[in-house]
């Protein structure tokens, strides 16, 4: 999906690659910095709930900017960087602060760490097992989480790569 072609140039995939890694390292930086052991306004189900709004509000923004992008291809590796990886932070915040509002959720107690594994393990549909939802909360959220990555990988792809053929053709529309 990157934009190979000669209009790209070295340094619009230098700048592309430097965000694309970026992006995500400063989003996990916040989650451990983020000061989540006071009490929280939103339950940890209504923070998921904005939070999936939140994450499709930036996916259709996103896609917006790809097919604006003077280097569509580029542009379609950083957002689906930031995409995927607040995707993952959203479900780790939301399964740690479940398992602070509701000890027991989980088989074992989480860290903000162990949260985030979690939360990857289910994304990249290895479950290792060796932590498991116990609660019906927590075993939703999962399930949410299973069928929301399904559709980052199926549907929201799909977006992306369309987006990418229509910001080329919109930009060069003699080649296409």
């Amino acid at each position: 999906m990157v934009d190979d072609r000669a209009g790209a140039g070295p340094r619009a995939a230098l700048w592309a690659v430097a965000r694309s890694i970026g992006v995500p390292a400063g989003l996990v930086v916040a989650y451990y910095l983020l000061p989540m052991d006071g009490p929280w306004g939103v339950g940890p189900v209504a923070g998921l709930v904005l939070g999936l709004i939140a994450v499709t509000a930036l996916f259709l923004w996103q896609v917006r900017a790809i097919v604006g992008s003077p280097h569509p291809g580029l542009r379609a590796v950083e957002s689906l960087a930031a995409v995927v990886t607040l995707f993952a932070l959203l479900f780790a915040t939301s399964y740690f602060l479940l398992e602070r509002a509701t000890p027991g959720s989980f088989t074992e107690p989480l860290t903000r760490t162990d949260a985030l594994y979690f939360a990857l393990t289910v994304i990249s549909t290895v479950g290792f097992g060796d932590i498991t939802a116990r609660t019906e909360t927590a075993r939703v959220m999962t399930m949410i989480q299973m069928a929301g990555g399904i559709l980052l990988v199926g549907i929201a792809t799909r977006v992306v790569v369309k987006a990418v053929d229509t910001g080329r053709r919109r930009r060069d529309p003699k080649r296409w």
